[in-house]
């Protein structure tokens, strides 16, 4: 019998598609899809919104304190998550290349990082979800049965991104965003607290040149060949 728990991990850096992954994968299995990353944004947004300075330990202590953030299922049409902060819908804040680098730099803190990953810890406690994020292999589900790191190319990640973008009508600098997108790739691997990497387990995806119903395809045959675990 394994003794590792129902949930996949799909860690990897911003743009290497893991949403669109982790929410197609978590609807095939019949698990549900845990989206940190849009945890960290929802700090973010909120440090931005109250002028909090994402650096001042004692004005984020003061805002973990009393932050309440909700995921709820992705409205009809709709494939990004419902984040609710404070009883407020937020979501469409949230996906900006800029609150992503803001993201970023909060997820940098010790404080917001063990508010979060308690809470997360917490979300999949029973098993049966895919959780997509930075450390979700590594430091939040180190006993997930299954784990994933998906990586592409700067160039490819960012093309992808302005795609996504442009298709909501925004305007976008795809070299601005590719800038964007390594710096923020730095910042994430050289942060001393939860650093993205792979976990030492972890089947390792390059999507540069994978259509997206085949990296789908290889994760679904990957957890559904351990019928131990499939469903615990």
């Amino acid at each position: 019998m394994c003794e590792h728990r129902a949930i996949v991990t799909i860690d990897g850096p911003s743009g290497g598609g893991k949403s669109t992954v982790s929410r197609a994968l978590a609807a095939r299995l019949g698990f549900t899809y845990l989206d940190t990353g849009a945890m960290y944004r929802a700090v973010a947004y909120t440090c931005q919104e109250l002028g909090v300075d994402p650096l001042d330990s004692v004005q984020l202590e003061s805002l973990l304190e009393t932050i309440r953030i909700e995921l709820l299922p992705p409205a009809p049409g709709e494939d990004d998550v419902r984040v609710i902060v404070d009883g407020r819908e937020v979501g469409w804040y949230l996906r900006t290349p800029e609150m992503g680098m803001l993201a970023s730099t909060v997820s940098a803190q010790p404080l917001v990082r063990r508010k979060l990953t308690a809470l997360q810890q917490q979300i999949g406690a029973a098993g049966r979800i895919v959780a997509e994020g930075r450390d979700t292999g590594t430091v939040v589900f180190p006993e997930a049965a299954w784990k994933f790191f998906l990586d592409a190319s700067p160039e490819i990640r960012a093309r992808r991104r302005a795609a996504q973008l442009r298709s909501k009508g925004e305007t976008v600098d795809e070299q601005q965003l590719l800038a964007q997108i390594i710096k923020r790739d730095r910042d994430d691997r050289e942060r001393t607290i939860a650093p993205l990497k792979a976990a030492a387990d972890a089947v390792l995806i390059d999507s540069t040149g994978r259509p997206v119903d085949e990296v789908i395809d290889l994760m679904y045959d990957r957890v559904t060949t351990c019928p131990c675990c499939r469903g615990k």
